[in-house]
């Protein structure tokens, strides 16, 4: 089984390199991921893989690691660098977010925005919102 820290670079590799497959293998089947250019949740690997085939069509998202940070009962939370650009290349947002996941035998199986002052509830991420 593969460390956390392992596991979620393979994620974000996957992710960054529109692997769809080679991400949701990581994954639990009932995988909850947030819809951050929607709003809501995506619940499934079909409804992820769903999610991510919209969002590329709409948005050009970069996502890398910068800082992994293991706590207790399974979450890991992760500073990311996100670059989010429109498909003709403009830059929409280049932000660092945190992202927390929970980790349940060895595989994903929830991500959560972590809320910031800017951002503080669950609507639709500012980094997508202007397309």
């Amino acid at each position: 089984m593969a460390t956390t820290h392992v596991l979620i670079a393979q994620a974000y590799s996957a992710f960054n390199h529109r692997d769809i497959d080679s991400a949701l293998v990581l994954m639990s089947e009932n995988v909850s991921w947030p819809r951050a250019s929607e709003g809501g949740r995506a619940v499934g690997k079909e409804e992820i893989r769903a999610y991510w085939t919209r969002q590329w069509k709409q948005f050009d998202p970069h996502v890398e690691p910068i800082e992994v940070i293991d706590r207790e009962g399974g979450i890991t939370d992760v500073r990311v660098h996100q670059l989010v650009k429109s498909l003709a290349g403009d830059v929409l947002s280049d932000s660092e977010v945190w992202h927390v996941y929970t980790i349940a035998n060895g595989l994903i199986e929830r991500m959560d925005l972590k809320p910031t002052e800017a951002s503080p509830n669950p609507s639709p991420s500012a980094a997508f919102s202007r397309h």
